[in-house]
């Protein structure tokens, strides 16, 4: 796909329900008894993924293409299933589903593409086994495909050296069958949708300070989940809106939970005009309406506790800086190497192939603020992030820079490139 520099963008849109909270309400859904009701998920790859390999699990999810209904097997309920679980390109279905599948009365193969196959598993293999979880490395490379035999669990206490979701969650959800306590600390408190989402299913969560605790759970109760828009999704249009010539967007009914919202922090950081309205705290998410002009940015430090809660806008934020007067550095962000691409050096490379001033680092990098920016072309790594970032970077760029591999925002935005469209009229 092909971009080139506009005037202006303008309009308001809806973005695709969140990622993170549209997986967690499939699985959570499948563990419960009763029905669940989930409005507002997100129809990409990496949720179907999920769906798939829970229906393969003998639970019936059906979907209409608007709502998911799901009728729950209960916590003990789910079947051993009949072949592979496939999770596509989806880390968070890997992961998460990991701990589930680490307490189930059967065996079960994971495997996924070929990013997926290279992404590191040992951080959850690691407290799944001191759990007493049977869980090993295929080609013993710590990474997919899995084979997780399910065994009786026991709680810990787990000090993760890594502030994530992913990891939080899988041990978390392994607790729900483990004998006695099971708690996490971590460095900085990641993104919180599992222990929201766990206490409107029933289940008791105890937080102090970065230490999330649960026992094993009796029962899940089937809810009604109404799934906000995706925050990650919204930062293109939020970096479009602030670096774009003569622009306002505004992005509609947008999560704004406050261990997701780094990019607001950032934004505000960098004298970025934003602005909420209609804010909602109705559906256990926060939401809001978030509002964006064309600003005149200036470069910051982006590091520590903030980096849990923009991890997955990072490859925007530098676009972004690339449009700041000064100097913007990224630190303690060595996570972006392991996720579907190396995101320190395929940003770093593609950036300075259009002309901007940016050197990676060990763990995130520096920008230099206020070069034109000028179009070529970019791999995206089949990374639905880079993607989507150096679309917005097109579109602030002289000439034509095109994209390979642009259909991979399938992944977790299938209507970009349309919604995109619609802010040019």
């Amino acid at each position: 796909m092909i971009f080139k520099k506009v005037n202006k963008l303008n309009g308001e849109l809806n973005i695709p329900g969140d990622k993170s909270v549209s997986h967690r309400s499939i699985m959570l859904g499948s563990l419960a008894e009763g029905i669940t009701e989930v409005h507002g998920f997100l129809n990409g790859a990496d949720c179907i993924s999920s769906m798939n390999c829970f229906r393969q699990m003998g639970v019936d999810i059906r979907y209409d293409g608007n709502i998911v209904t799901i009728y729950g097997n209960g916590l003990t309920g789910l079947k051993a299933p009949a072949a592979t679980l496939d999770v596509g390109n989806s880390g968070t279905t890997t992961r998460l589903m990991s701990g589930i599948l680490a307490a189930q009365p059967f065996e079960s193969r994971i495997i996924g593409d070929a990013s997926i196959c290279k992404r590191p598993m040992k951080r959850i293999m690691t407290p799944l086994r001191m759990m007493g979880a049977d869980i090993t490395s295929e080609l013993g490379n710590d990474c997919a495909p899995l084979i997780i035999k399910g065994t009786t669990l026991k709680g810990i206490h787990y000090d993760s050296p890594v502030a994530s979701a992913q990891v939080k969650s899988c041990i978390l959800l392994a607790g729900l069958y483990a004998d006695g306590e099971t708690s996490v600390t971590e460095p900085y408190v990641s993104r919180n949708h599992t222990e929201l989402m766990f206490e409107s299913f029933g289940v008791p969560v105890s937080v102090s300070g970065t230490t999330v605790t649960i026992n094993a759970a009796q029962k899940l109760i089937g809810q009604k989940i109404m799934v906000p828009g995706d925050i990650s999704s919204a930062a293109y249009f939020i970096v479009a809106g602030l670096i774009t010539p003569n622009s306002c967007i505004t992005i509609k009914n947008v999560g704004i939970n406050p261990t997701r919202d780094g990019i607001i922090e950032v934004v505000k950081k960098m004298g970025g005009n934003i602005s909420y309205s209609n804010v909602s705290n109705d559906v256990g998410e926060p939401t809001a309406d978030i509002t964006v002009r064309t600003s005149s940015l200036k470069g910051c430090t982006i590091e520590g506790e903030v980096i849990p809660k923009l991890i997955d806008e990072i490859p925007v934020i530098a676009v972004l800086a690339c449009f700041a007067e000064g100097t913007t550095v990224i630190k303690d962000a060595a996570e972006l190497k392991v996720k579907e691409s190396n995101r320190i050096d395929v940003m770093v490379n593609n950036l300075s192939a259009m002309g901007a001033d940016i050197t990676a680092t060990e763990d995130g990098m520096i920008i230099n603020g206020g070069r034109e920016l000028h179009g070529t072309v970019i791999d995206s790594m089949m990374d639905h992030r880079i993607a989507m970032s150096f679309a917005i970077a097109g579109l602030n760029a002289d000439g034509e820079t095109k994209i390979e591999g642009s259909e991979v925002v399938n992944i977790s935005y299938p209507t970009f490139y349309d919604d995109l469209k619609a802010m040019m009229n």
